[in-house]
């Protein structure tokens, strides 16, 4: 996150309750992995808060190099193939699932190939100002085609989902990347992440109104069986 360790703390603590308060608006179990988005958000801007702590003082190496592994597994690893899998878990239609397990895919591709960069080059973090830059020494030949699949494995499963309101979730995503593209390039990993982070309590929105749904279909249904009953 952006501005300073207390700031990153903060919205890391606001968004982990924003995200235990959406997973009690969950009511069926194939909505537990995409209510439990917010939540790995506010983690990961928690443990970004503990490196701008440790990247001022060299006593704090180990923690630094820790969070910085951590913070990337999440930003880099975690999101391409959970925003998929989460989307696909709760779709029903077949052919939006068949397009979902083909963005699934590239986000898991995607997930292995930056497990493989952590692991083979070095990642070199270092406060910019009021942002943390992560400087990596990962192919730079590569950055542009992996860049443009995560933005399909973590953008697009949104768009295909028939989930009411994911669209707006997709669309306020996309718009956040594209400011941080334009106005934040250099800081583009930390800054979007902080944008996500915030977009990502429209969840409680989504799963909020689908529980008003199913609780009237379910009403509806109890109605109508109380209905055919015969009646003495």
């Amino acid at each position: 996150m952006c501005f300073s360790a207390g700031a990153s703390f903060a919205g890391g603590v606001v968004i982990s309750a924003i995200g235990v308060v959406t997973i009690r608006e969950v009511h069926k179990p194939s909505q537990i992995v995409f209510a439990c988005i917010p939540v790995f958000f506010g983690i990961q801007q928690i443990v970004e808060g503990c490196l701008w702590i440790a990247l001022p003082d060299a006593d704090y190496l180990n923690m630094q190099k820790i969070a910085t592994y951590f913070y990337l597994m999440m930003a880099q690893v975690l999101w391409p193939a959970i925003i998929p899998v989460s989307v696909l878990l709760m779709e029903d239609d077949k052919k939006r699932k068949g397009i979902l397990r083909i963005l699934l895919f590239m986000g898991l591709s995607l997930s292995v190939y930056y497990s493989y960069c952590m692991i083979f080059f070095n990642v070199n973090p270092q406060i910019m100002g009021y942002h943390i830059q992560y400087n990596t020494e990962f192919p730079a030949s590569l950055a542009l085609p992996a860049f443009i699949i995560y933005l399909f494995a973590t953008i697009t499963p949104l768009f295909v989902s028939g989930i009411k309101r994911t669209q707006l979730l997709g669309i306020l995503m996309f718009l956040s990347c594209l400011i941080t593209g334009i106005f934040f390039t250099q800081y583009l990993l930390s800054v979007w992440c902080f944008f996500a982070a915030l977009i990502s309590g429209v969840i409680f929105w989504i799963l909020s109104d689908s529980k008003k749904e199913f609780n009237f279909k379910k009403l509806s249904l109890l109605k109508i069986s109380s209905d055919l009953l015969p009646h003495k």
